[in-house]
């Protein structure tokens, strides 16, 4: 058999290629003469630098001191590829992961404006930015800022950093802003939801940043009013709604509104620069998985990109996750880490243990050559 692993990181845990290093060598240990391909993917969020890497061996990483999310200053890289595109990944610079406290009024994306400062200042003509797990809803004036645009209160004062301050923002100057690359701005998004409203960034991934009732309404209304000083000073009309434009705390509209850049969906695009869609010709069965597969994976999400590349090449699949708490997509099947390990604690303190014993069932239960799961329905 033909046996394609396509993770995404497993968060908190292990990383993709930790994940579908360790789904392959359980597989193997059953099935040794199979033909086991691993092609670990990322979405735009965590990890998706080091996919970058694997998939292109002259990639060239630089790495940096930039100010964190909170004000603490972290370390934080880029890719540097052949042809002078540069890949910035978000979480790095100003994730989630990187705050000492949860603070989803004042946290900011700065540092990632630093990193995509450094990579400009190194020459680099396309700028690749990775959009996901980020610590803010700031609508991206915090890299903003850092690239030297100036936003400002009704006093002509610059704002404060975060998001909490937006909805006394009174005017935009653009005029020291880096231009933009000869060759554009492109983010990788890693979710559909737009800026605005119960759907978009403050309302959906707020609450995962700290946010509560009272901060979502002032976060929204903050992203609200960037919307309207940044179309007053030119900004095309429209780009709030557009799908994706909510990722990343707003970020994606932000670079959108300024900088011109484009919204791509970040996990088919890292999957065809990884070379999954190649990888699939003449597989018999693919596994992809996440550290929790929920209502949320299949929109934008790695899972959902595999997904669809599984139902067009008509691939049986299998998605493998720590928790389960949503139906795989049609035609597909799960497996959850804390039902083999009898609990999430127990999962998360030994996650290659288990992402080997997963690998280990399902071969068994492809011991055959016919492709069958496990199916753990919530």
């Amino acid at each position: 058999m033909r046996i394609v692993i396509a993770p995404d990181s497993f968060k908190g845990s292990l990383s993709a290629t930790e994940a579908a290093t360790a789904l392959a060598r359980g597989w193997r240990t059953v099935r040794p003469n199979d033909v086991v391909l691993t092609v670990p993917i990322a979405d735009g969020g965590e990890g998706t630098l080091d996919v970058f890497s694997a998939a292109v061996p002259e990639a060239v990483r630089n790495t940096l001191d930039v100010t964190g999310p909170d004000g603490r200053r972290v370390t934080a890289g880029w890719l540097a590829l052949p042809g002078g595109t540069a890949v910035v990944e978000l979480a790095q610079a100003s994730g989630l992961p990187l705050m000492a406290d949860l603070d989803p009024l004042n946290a900011h994306t700065v540092g990632l404006g630093e990193t995509i400062a450094a990579a400009l200042d190194a020459g680099s003509r396309r700028i690749l930015v990775a959009l996901g797990g980020s610590a803010s809803t700031d609508g991206g004036t915090g890299l903003l800022t850092a690239l030297g645009a100036r936003f400002l209160d009704a006093a002509g004062r610059p704002l404060p950093s975060g998001g909490g301050s937006l909805r006394s923002l009174t005017a935009v100057d653009l005029a020291g802003l880096r231009a933009v690359p000869p060759d554009s701005v492109r983010c990788l998004v890693d979710v559909d939801a737009p800026l605005l409203g119960p759907a978009g960034a403050a309302a959906v991934f707020g609450p995962q940043k700290g946010a509560g009732a009272a901060e979502i309404t002032v976060l929204d209304a903050g992203l609200a009013r960037l919307v309207e000083i940044m179309e007053r000073a030119g900004a095309p009309t429209g780009l709030a709604t557009l799908p994706g434009a909510g990722a990343a705390g707003g970020t994606a509209y932000g670079l959108a509104a300024a900088l011109g850049a484009a919204l791509v969906p970040g996990a088919a695009t890292i999957a065809d620069q990884a070379g999954l869609p190649a990888a699939l010709a003449g597989a018999d069965l693919l596994i992809t998985g996440e550290g929790r597969f929920d209502h949320t994976s299949l929109a934008g999400k790695v899972v959902g990109a595999v997904s669809a590349l599984a139902a067009g090449a008509r691939l049986p699949l299998v998605v493998v996750a720590g928790q389960i708490a949503a139906r795989p997509p049609a035609g597909g099947d799960a497996l959850a880490l804390a039902d083999l390990a009898g609990g999430k604690a127990a999962a998360m303190a030994h996650p290659v243990h288990w992402l080997e014993q997963a690998g280990v069932l399902l071969a068994r239960r492809n011991s055959d050559g016919v492709t069958r799961a496990v199916i753990r329905q919530p």
